[in-house]
């Protein structure tokens, strides 16, 4: 049984529900204010921190690596795919102009990515680094995005790769330190957090949305936001968004590590990036799409121990790498891998998929967002 004054203070009808405290929730509720800083707006967390990907992550600020993007605009065409990079360079771009580089830790390292001879761009990879460059220098500002850095790769401290194509806009970023510093700008703008309310179902009518939670209880507003990304289909499996795990470790401490940056290979599905004194690296899921398509945050030997022996065989180092740490984050994918804004009531939309691109694309997403559901209100 809730008190009177805990019916008419927290659980207290209001604007708009956000179901989500990670970055989709955070910065929707802040573009929200921004539009309108007289909405009431409460966001439901179901655990003590974020749990999905948002401080799960790798600790990327990235906007896609050479094959990626390659492989990206053959699947969905050449402006959709510049689209959805411009919108992942303006996200980074809105992100350092709210915080500095030392409140969320942002390194402006640069990157890399491995390209093996048999990958279908090694035969003519300065002719598809040229290409690029072309196409995003309207968006970057910059004639050389990309560069041919394979005759750097030993110093740069990698080995047994055929290629490297460097990026001079990738950085590295504190996942959890930056969503701290987004709760409490939200915070600090009139938004209520409850922590520890997991939604059971909800339900849409003519004047309002209902919130039921398993604790037993209820919420209501005029409007529901879902920002659950890869859980999405628990509460609305019509949109058909699928789960995909991101399984990460992190090495023992070098004495030396020559390696500084971030860096992809296999069209971004390995991933790793010096953190300190030691390397993180997470990915590999493509060795098992199946498996990995799931909500499970436990992950799995197979993928640790392979990641591992990634590192051995491309790092260059006399010391022995071991893990130390891991852990597993959960992404949220489209059939098209666009990011999807929909409406699935009259007053209940969803804000997901950032097919694990989501410190970049959250901020953009979110302005969209707050000018449909504000026109709805």
């Amino acid at each position: 049984m809730l008190s009177f004054w805990e019916k008419d203070s927290y659980y207290a009808h209001t604007d708009v529900i956000i179901i989500g405290a990670g970055l989709m929730g955070l910065w929707s509720a802040l573009e929200l204010k921004k539009h309108r800083p007289s909405l009431s707006i409460t966001i439901l967390e179901r655990n003590s921190t974020p749990l999905g990907a948002s401080t799960r992550n790798a600790g990327f600020a990235c906007f896609g690596s050479l094959t990626e993007l390659l492989s990206d605009e053959a699947q969905m065409g050449t402006q959709a795919m510049l689209n959805i990079l411009e919108a992942r360079y303006k996200g980074i771009q809105k992100i350092k102009s709210y915080f500095s580089e030392t409140t969320i830790q942002y390194d402006p390292c640069g990157g890399y990515e491995a390209i093996p001879h048999s990958h279908e761009t090694a035969a003519h990879l300065d002719d598809h680094i040229h290409y690029l460059n072309q196409l995003l220098s309207p968006i970057t500002n910059l004639d050389k995005t990309f560069t041919n850095r394979s005759a750097q790769m030993q110093e740069i401290g990698l080995k047994n790769f055929d290629h490297l194509v460097g990026n001079v806009l990738e950085a590295g970023i504190h996942s959890g330190k930056l969503v701290n510093a987004l709760t409490k700008l939200v915070i600090e703008n009139g938004v209520r957090i409850l922590y520890g309310l997991e939604v059971k179902e909800w339900d849409s009518n003519s004047n309002s949305v209902q919130v039921e939670t398993q604790n037993g209880i209820t919420l209501k507003a005029n409007q529901l936001i879902s920002c659950v990304n890869g859980f999405t289909q628990q509460l609305m499996p019509s949109l058909n968004i699928a789960p995909a795990r991101g399984q990460i470790i992190v090495t023992n401490a070098f004495e030396r590590l020559p390696m500084k940056g971030t860096f992809h290979f296999d069209e971004g599905f390995y991933y790793w990036r010096s953190l300190g004194n030691r390397i993180l690296i997470g990915g590999a899921r493509n060795l098992d799409f199946e498996g990995e398509e799931t909500t499970d945050l436990f992950g799995t030997e197979k993928i640790r121990t392979h990641l591992l022996h990634f590192l051995r065989e491309h790092i260059v180092t006399e010391e022995s790498i071991e893990i130390e740490q891991y852990w597993s984050g959960i992404m949220g994918f489209t059939p098209s891998k666009k990011p999807l804004t929909e409406w699935v009531a009259h007053n209940t939309i969803a804000a997901i998929a950032c097919n694990g691109m989501g410190v970049a694309l959250t901020p953009v997403i979110a302005e969209n967002l707050a000018k449909m559901v504000t026109a709805n209100l």
